[in-house]
């Protein structure tokens, strides 16, 4: 006969749990994301790299410096654009076990680097408010400054994206180039600018390619996605939050650079340059994706409509 387990087995299972209750720091099942991340990039560059040591100064680092940023990116379109006119007479590659190995290794990377923001990101906010998290430069902190630049270098490893629809012979859209060469300049300009809505679109952008690109891996895979369309929603949803919060610093600080009876908030970190160039580039993916979404999946849905009811299976205002 099993006995019943104990009151203080069970009280104890409940303790044991309790340690994973999250906090306001530690807002992940407490626990420090950043200190295990510390702790690996330590470990595996060897002391090369320790994030609480990283700063970032122009023309120390890696694509820091505006000449670099051009010629990196016009680089891409050479390639690119130059590729797929010397490969046009050529057989397309199908290269499906790259193209997965690809897109796994963006939704691991995408997702590490989600959460190690969204950990600084809420602390902030909760303690100081939302309106300080994007406008006060103690905002621009060492660890957040650390993601930045770990994810501006990831957006130059996205090019590779686009390689591989030359490689593969598939059409290159404006939508898709423009936005790969626009978001690496649009990523420099906010680092070198300081603005402290950085983590606004970067959070949003980094949780929508979690889910992009692992839609890309599931049809690499053969495997049939039926909420395509979805991933379109959410790209727009993210930058009609980028624009609100955007406008609002562009708002705060210039009102209080040129009009200051109308400021409500003091003056904004960020340059005037880089809230500007952040500003286009946001609005620009704006009214693009709204584009896209309209051409590809509501032009298509109502020839889609039409079709049935010439066949009398169902009345277009039904849909």
């Amino acid at each position: 006969m099993s006995k019943e387990p104990s009151i203080s087995f069970l009280l104890g299972d409940f303790q044991a749990l309790d340690q994973f209750h999250p906090t306001i720091d530690r807002p992940f099942f407490n626990v420090s994301l950043w200190g295990h991340f510390e702790r690996s990039m330590t470990s595996l560059s060897r002391g090369a790299f320790v994030p609480h040591e990283f700063q970032f100064v122009e023309g120390k680092l890696p694509l820091s410096l505006w000449n670099s940023v051009i010629f990196g990116i016009m680089t891409y379109y050479v390639v690119i654009f130059g590729g797929q006119s010397l490969l046009r007479d050529t057989k397309p590659l199908t290269l499906n076990f790259l193209v997965k190995v690809h897109n796994l290794f963006l939704t691991i990377l995408s997702f590490i680097l989600f959460v190690l923001m969204t950990e600084q990101v809420i602390p902030m906010i909760i303690k100081k408010g939302i309106v300080y998290s994007v406008c006060d430069p103690e905002a621009w902190t060492q660890p957040l400054v650390t993601l930045y630049y770990l994810n501006y270098i990831v957006k130059f490893i996205e090019f590779i994206d686009t390689v591989f629809l030359v490689l593969k012979h598939k059409k290159l859209t404006f939508l898709h180039t423009y936005h790969h060469g626009a978001t690496a300049l649009l990523c420099f300009t906010q680092l070198i600018g300081k603005t402290a809505v950085s983590w606004v679109p970067i959070v949003l952008n980094l949780g929508v390619h979690v889910v992009m690109y692992w839609y890309y891996f599931l049809c690499a895979n053969g495997i049939k996605v039926p909420w395509k369309a979805w991933v379109t929603r959410f790209q727009i949803v993210q930058f009609i939050l980028d624009v609100a919060f955007i406008y609002f610093v562009a708002y705060q600080k210039f009102t209080s650079v040129f009009f200051p009876q109308l400021s409500t908030y003091k003056n904004c970190s960020g340059t005037i340059s880089a809230i500007c160039i952040g500003s286009g580039i946001i609005t620009s993916y704006l009214f693009l994706f709204i584009g896209f979404y309209i051409h590809a999946y509501r032009k298509n849905a109502r020839k889609g409509v039409k079709k049935t009811y010439k066949k009398g299976k169902v009345h277009p205002k039904t849909i």
